[in-house]
């Protein structure tokens, strides 16, 4: 076998001198880093939780590591398909608890045909929401550009002079947890905020999406990806951007269509983009490339545009949102058990 031998950690649920011990609850956990490893053998005891704990990704080869455990817990990092969600399901298991907010990794309708639920997580939203800030500013401000001279020691000020916040407006796309808070903190700069949801839900300047489009200066991506928002941004829509504007997306890769930004992006027609996810990521995204070939023509050519800041999906990645990731997992895994767990 390729992958790592699990581990199986010690937990027991609360009892009291005058009740029997309750047997733990087995859980069994793919896709653990050492940083999650840490945390979920600190709180299953917590939780009444007997953790197998592997850093294998799930699949086909790996379902076996939750024989005699209904539940399991998964990464955001590998596409489940029908194929393993039918050998977990052989295995026993009955609910998978992904550690993100998204779950269009999963083949969620193909799941409950074979018997599992599928369930997410929420976390502290504010990680993404402060990286989103921080990659408008950088983009405002041509940082990418700023900061590779000064690596080179050429430490003369650029061609172009930056734009200030409270002079620009920004366009939020989904304003569901993070799109909230990315719409507080928006707040604080004193620029006009423009946003857009089928569902909204604080208080701000709805408009329609083409509207939001041709108005913004900044237009950031925070909707979930679904079968109707998939290349929500196409080439139509792309066009009809504000001239100059930047693009932001903390969100999911696929929300924008790649091969309509690279020409939008090489023209002019839009100022620049930040982006922290890509379409196409799975695979490249957390591994070490340095000596390896990147597949993806797309990334290298946004690679190579001086208007690009590319980062690896990595927004959400604070020790908060972690510790809040790991103990959902756990409390959507319980709640399961005990028959309550609502998705």
């Amino acid at each position: 076998m390729t992958y790592s031998e699990p581990e199986r950690t010690a937990g027991s649920r609360t009892s009291s001198p005058s009740c029997p011990t309750v047997p733990a609850l087995g859980v069994t956990f793919y896709g653990c880093g050492p940083d999650e490893a840490v945390l979920f053998r600190e709180l299953a005891p917590e939780f009444g939780v007997l953790p197998t704990i592997t850093a294998a990704a799930v699949s086909e080869s790996t379902a076996e590591l939750a024989s005699g455990n209904r539940c399991i817990s998964v990464g955001h990092k590998s596409e489940i398909t029908g194929p393993t969600l039918l050998a977990l399901s052989r295995a026993g298991v009955r609910y998978i608890s992904t550690r993100s907010i998204g779950h269009d990794h999963i083949d969620v309708a193909y799941a409950a045909s074979v018997g599992v639920t599928v369930g997410n997580v929420a976390y502290s939203p504010d990680g993404v929401a402060d990286y989103t800030l921080m990659l408008m500013l950088m983009a405002v401000r041509d940082a990418r550009s700023v900061v590779r001279r000064a690596d080179a020691h050429d430490y003369r000020l650029g061609e172009a002079r930056g734009r200030e916040l409270r002079d620009l407006t920004v366009g939020v796309v989904g304003t569901g947890r993070i799109g909230t808070a990315v719409v507080d903190r928006l707040r604080g700069f004193g620029c006009r905020v423009l946003a857009h949801d089928t569902h909204p839900g604080t208080t701000a300047d709805y408009v329609p999406l083409d509207d939001l489009l041709r108005r913004s200066d900044i237009v950031t991506l925070h909707t979930p990806l679904t079968p109707e928002t998939h290349h929500l941004l196409d080439r139509r829509r792309i066009a009809r951007m504000k001239p100059g504007a930047f693009l932001v997306n903390t969100g999911r890769g696929a929300l924008l269509d790649t091969d309509a930004l690279v020409p939008a992006l090489e023209s002019g027609r839009l100022g620049g983009a930040a982006l922290d996810v890509l379409e196409g990521e799975e695979g490249i995204f957390y591994a070490d490339l340095r000596d390896g070939p990147v597949t993806s023509t797309a990334l290298l050519r946004l690679h190579e545009l001086p208007n690009v800041l590319i980062s690896p999906h990595t927004a959400y990645y604070t020790d908060r949102a972690l510790r809040d990731t790991v103990r959902n997992s756990l409390v959507n895994c319980v709640r399961f058990e005990n028959g309550n767990h609502h998705g």
